[in-house]
């Protein structure tokens, strides 16, 4: 599966390949309970045709309805949905939240196809970007986000976004957990990739939309498998898989490093790691062991909500003492 901010710009660069006009639209803010958050993507072309989300399906009826009726002719504008405020935007959310979207209008031209392609490989991992589209003329700059801030900056007469890498849950190994936690990353919109070179352990196995790739997790890493916007997790209790993959991913920008495993395991691989593999304290400290938060999990699915509830704690830049 591919993060579908990733399938959007694709999607929408193959249109405009094709000569087709786009319509390029980004979530900018949300106001209490909007269902998608700021920098969501949602492509149109001429046709009718759409991919990605803003709301869960009512701004998109409502929209894809004004664009086949001609409207958002201008090169760019902003949108609010939700409060009645804005006559081009007359429903409201059932969740009661409030959307601000801004609304590109893309010709089919070789300078929005390069900068399609600058996004694609900033989603890809390749770089990572400042995106400024000035308000009303929409002309875009692009820069490497030497910086960290939101993913969206608005001023009267721009909008400046943050575009990284689409986010990467890398699950080194099969287990019950792991299945969980693809699950539930991949329902957080995360692009997820499951390596198990064991094939018994696959036999029989269904994950629609992961990614499966029957390798080690190290090797995987060890080729460019992670970047600053992957988590990586380790959930097997097999050193041969758990301890490799921590090796290598401590040795990477991955945002997010964890391993299963008690205490006192976790206190034995942390030995292990220093002796073995030569790490230090900088680098032990990186990885999160035992891994999750202490929900009092006991079940595979309960684990896999901790792991996921702590990657997203991590994430979203939140102190374990501010919960």
């Amino acid at each position: 599966m591919q993060h579908l901010d990733l399938q959007v710009i694709r999607q929408a660069l193959q249109w405009s390949c094709a000569g087709q006009r786009v319509w390029l639209c980004t979530v900018l803010a949300t106001y209490g309970s909007a269902p998608r958050a700021p920098g969501s993507l949602l492509a149109v072309n001429a046709g009718g045709q759409w991919l990605g989300s803003l709301s869960g399906g009512c701004v998109e009826d409502d929209f894809l309805e004004r664009v086949a009726a001609g409207e958002y002719p201008e090169p760019v504008v902003i949108v609010r949905y939700g409060d009645g405020s804005d006559p081009r935007s007359s429903i409201r959310l059932p969740c009661g939240g409030v959307l601000e979207v801004l609304v590109e209008n893309l010709p089919a031209e070789c300078e929005v196809q390069a900068h399609l392609r600058a996004l694609e490989s900033a989603l890809l991992g390749q770089r990572r970007v400042l995106r400024e589209v000035s308000l009303p003329q929409g002309t875009r700059q692009l820069a490497d986000d030497l910086s960290q801030g939101p993913r969206v900056e608005r001023e009267h007469a721009r909008v400046r976004l943050r575009v990284g890498a689409a986010q990467r849950l890398l699950l080194a190994g099969y287990s019950s957990v792991a299945h969980f936690c693809a699950e539930f990353g991949r329902g957080m919109g995360f692009e997820v990739v499951l390596c198990e070179p064991r094939e018994e352990l696959l036999e029989g196995v269904q994950l629609d939309g992961i990614e499966v790739r029957r390798e080690l997790p190290s090797e995987f890493i060890l080729n460019g498998g992670c970047h600053a916007d992957t988590a990586v997790v380790a959930l097997t209790h097999d050193p041969k898989i758990d301890d490799l993959a921590m090796l290598e991913a401590v040795r990477t920008e991955a945002f997010y490093i964890g391993v299963m495993g008690s205490r006192a395991t976790s206190d034995k691989r942390r030995e292990r790691l220093q002796r073995i593999g030569g790490l230090g304290a900088t680098e032990l400290g990186r990885i999160h062991a035992p891994i999750g938060l202490n929900l009092g999990s006991k079940t595979p699915a309960e684990i896999a909500l901790a792991v996921l509830a702590d990657i997203l704690r991590v994430r979203n830049g939140i102190e374990r003492v501010a919960l």
